[in-house]
């Protein structure tokens, strides 16, 4: 007499094993990604205030040839005006000096940029994390500056 036995059929799916392994890489490559993500749209952020920041210096060349004097730079309808991620401010003006401040809101708050009479730039503040550099525009973690 032959006994037939009938097997299991075979479960498909993933084991318990795999499952948490693949949980475990994905958690890896998110805690790596999602910060250099945030640092990458920071940055593409900062740049509409270097790009309105380092279009003031040639508006106010252009006034001070014409009137030989910075006073009134502020009311050029080519000043900076206050977009989503900056406000932006003429903190001094005098018939020899500006100083042209980009001041961060909402995504950006923390940042504050200056540029003056001379094209010095300066990142007088910024955010935890992020480091202030007086000789520059600080666009990196660590006071790195934009060339």
């Amino acid at each position: 007499m032959i006994h037939h036995t009938q097997s299991a059929p075979r479960q498909r799916g993933f084991t318990l094993v795999e499952v948490l392994i693949t949980v475990a890489i994905v958690a890896i490559l998110s805690a790596v990604a999602v910060p250099m993500y945030r640092d990458y749209v920071t940055r593409g952020r900062l740049a509409e205030a270097f790009s309105a920041l380092g279009s003031v210096q040639p508006t106010a060349e252009q006034h001070w040839s014409n009137n030989r004097t910075y006073a009134g730079l502020g009311g050029l309808n080519a000043f900076p005006r206050a977009s989503q991620n900056f406000d932006y401010a003429l903190t001094a003006a005098d018939n020899a000096s500006y100083v042209v401040t980009a001041t961060g809101k909402g995504a950006v708050q923390g940042f504050v940029f200056t540029v003056d009479q001379n094209g010095n730039r300066a990142t007088t503040a910024a955010p935890a994390g992020w480091t202030a550099n007086a000789g520059c525009w600080t666009d990196r973690k660590g006071g790195e500056c934009i060339h």
